[in-house]
């Protein structure tokens, strides 16, 4: 089924500004806990659960359908932009590396306060930079590519999932982080 790709590209935009704000809080949670300071662990491991199931899942995974339509369609704006799937995947890792250490350090496992500081200001300098890219690069081509009058997308490959935090409906999961991002 065919979909328009230019409100796709708006909800990635809005995705954008909502990780944008996640990461925010993910990182004065893990500077306090390099301060000593309540940590907050839960908040944190609420935040990688959402970057797992939304944000590596599917829109990370539209982002890479509209790379690939960019080259099939305009291979002369996709040269150059190889690293849009290597970065997802590299992001992906670090995702799962920081969930996991946040849970075992939730579930009373020994794990080093710096250690979770370090993960955790590693992927948020890792996502802000990339996504920084995506905004000022990629999806400045797929623009292109939608003004040019190619505006149709194969989207029946795109996973369906609403999102669980910042969509219409809000997960119970999601309730005490959204409590915490409105604050």
């Amino acid at each position: 089924m065919p979909s328009e790709i230019a409100p796709v590209l708006a909800e990635l935009r809005q995705d954008h500004r909502n990780m944008a704000r996640l990461l925010n809080l993910l990182e004065e949670r893990a500077e306090a806990i390099l301060e000593e300071e309540s940590s907050d662990l839960e908040l944190m491991l609420d935040i990688m659960h959402y970057m797992t199931v939304y944000s590596d899942a599917v829109h990370h995974p539209k982002e890479d359908r509209l790379y690939a339509e960019l080259c099939a369609a305009r291979p002369d704006l996709s040269q150059g932009m190889g690293r849009v799937c290597d970065e997802h995947h590299t992001l992906s890792l670090q995702s799962v590396v920081l969930r996991d250490k946040l849970v075992e350090a939730f579930s009373g496992g020994v794990v080093r306060r710096n250690d979770i500081f370090a993960d955790a200001l590693r992927y948020v300098g890792s996502l802000r930079a990339h996504m920084r890219w995506e905004e000022s690069d990629l999806f400045r081509r797929l623009d292109e590519m939608v003004d040019d009058g190619h505006s149709l997308i194969e989207s029946s490959t795109f996973v369906q999932r609403r999102d669980p935090l910042f969509g219409a409906t809000l997960e119970a999961r999601f309730k005490t982080l959204f409590e915490a991002i409105n604050a």
